[in-house]
């Protein structure tokens, strides 16, 4: 009898726990909802904002990989402009920068900026826009590399203070692993820094890094 009892009580708790015919069941915003209408709104601001640099970081690639850098300075941040960090650590100082106005200006020219200093020899970058973005930005085909976000993937022993300069930021990670054959130090990644303006996200900043000496 008593077993009996205890069988018929579990059945009970399992048919209660079954979705009701012609109800869905709630997504976890709507869950957070009911407890706290205000978490509600975070958790689906978050959620959007998240979808909305993906796609962005997305789209910035895609433009690399088709060299259309005319497309890529849509991207450019109107009013902050956009700098370039060859290697993990970023130096406002000594990084090369671009207003919109300016990238757009040099890009069709055959200008040669220096980008930084390689690193080993110590010798200046020199290279145009394009090429640097060829060459440099883009030496790997990014579109299928490891993604994430305010995350850092790859890490070598260059100092990378990108937080401690871009506090308030956003920033997107490509990572392309390295080969086995040079026992994956020849791995490579791009980061892509971003600030909200005017409800669309822009970029700021990209940070280039790889296995330093």
């Amino acid at each position: 009898m008593k077993r009996l009892l205890i069988s018929m009580l579990v059945l009970g708790l399992v048919v209660a726990c079954k979705k009701e015919p012609g109800k869905p069941v709630p997504n976890e915003i709507d869950t957070i909802a009911r407890i706290n209408p205000d978490s509600a709104k975070v958790v689906k601001n978050d959620t959007l904002k998240f979808a909305g640099l993906k796609k962005t970081n997305d789209e910035v690639l895609q433009t690399l990989k088709a060299k259309d850098y005319k497309t890529f300075a849509t991207f450019i941040h109107p009013q902050k402009g956009i700098s370039f960090s060859m290697y993990a650590f970023v130096d406002p100082k000594g990084d090369k920068h671009f207003s919109k106005e300016d990238f757009e200006k040099y890009l069709p020219t055959k200008t040669l900026f220096t980008w930084g200093a390689k690193d080993g020899s110590g010798d200046p970058y020199k290279a145009t826009i394009n090429n640097y973005l060829d060459k440099w930005v883009f030496s790997k085909d990014f579109t299928i590399s490891q993604y994430s976000l305010n995350k850092f993937i790859g890490g070598g022993n260059s100092l990378n203070n990108l937080k401690e300069i871009y506090p308030k930021a956003d920033f997107t990670e490509n990572y392309s692993k390295g080969t086995e054959k040079n026992s994956e130090m020849d791995w490579k990644t791009v980061r892509f820094v971003f600030e909200e303006f005017q409800g669309k996200y822009y970029l700021i900043a990209v940070v280039n890094d790889q296995w330093t000496i």
